[in-house]
């Protein structure tokens, strides 16, 4: 176990799969506290028993974070518990349709925006509060965001907007509460080997199990690294820019895809 964040109170949103499973194992394995937050309730509570298990502290509340009634109890809860925030990882996000951009229709992109950006808002919002009341006051946020968002994607206009849409989001919020003592950034995301993942390629490829292989065969060959990410390698970006080692970053969108835009930056 390190000590990189001894005694910080930290939220993972999408905590139990994922990136944000993984992140909230190291989070708990360097000293914090981690509360996660999801909407399955088996899953979440598996993920919350293996911290216990492992020696680290942790909380699961249910939560539906695109729901303000719900993310308002997920924030009370956790300041109930343990009396403050000091940290945020606002990961949780949701594969919805894919097509061409005009074949999706207002519901779709309603969907769209409820669970992939006004989510995180949502939570900005409400973390916000908290940390510019409590003393000591200040703390860090963390969007994760996605490659996507920086060039967009064919079939996924409308995920592509929303991610794109949580960067101007957070270097916007990281200008305006910098004096606060709050820190804001993105996490850029590439491919990173999870079931969301899995999920959009199997829809693309509808199912076919021989052409999900492929798919991500010729997904690995575009990366300079050679290969998918590990969630635990998202995760770890996400220690260090959350941890006070990050204490003059703010407003950075960091880009963990393994080189795959980097002929574009």
């Amino acid at each position: 176990m390190s000590d990189s964040m001894p005694g910080k109170v930290i939220l993972v949103t999408g905590g139990s799969a994922g990136i944000g499973r993984a992140a909230a194992g190291l989070f708990a394995n360097a000293g914090a506290s981690v509360v996660l937050a999801a909407r399955g309730v088996e899953r979440g509570q598996k993920a919350e028993q293996e911290i216990r298990a492992a020696g680290g502290t942790a909380l699961f509340v249910p939560a539906d974070v695109s729901q303000v009634a719900q993310v308002e109890n997920l924030i009370a809860q956790i300041v109930k518990t343990f009396g403050r925030l000091d940290c945020a990882f606002n990961n949780a996000a949701i594969l919805n349709r894919t097509a061409r951009t005009g074949d999706y229709d207002e519901t779709d992109f309603d969907k769209e925006v409820t669970s992939n950006l006004k989510s995180i808002w949502l939570c900005m919002k409400y973390e916000l509060e908290q940390m510019q009341k409590q003393e000591p006051r200040g703390g860090a946020i963390l969007n994760t965001s996605s490659v996507n968002g920086l060039g967009g994607a064919r079939n996924a206009s409308l995920y592509s907007m929303a991610k794109a849409g949580i960067i101007a989001l957070s270097k916007s919020a990281a200008q305006e509460y910098a004096a606060d003592n709050i820190r804001v950034n993105a996490l850029v995301a590439g491919g990173f080997d999870t079931e969301m993942l899995q999920n959009a390629v199997s829809q693309m490829v509808g199912g076919d199990r021989e052409k999900i292989v492929q798919t991500f065969k010729g997904f690995a060959a575009q990366v300079p690294a050679g290969r998918i990410g590990k969630p635990e390698e998202a995760a770890q970006a996400a220690l260090w820019l959350l941890s006070d080692a990050a204490s003059y970053v703010t407003g950075q969108a960091m880009i963990v895809d393994g080189g795959l835009t980097a002929w574009a930056r």
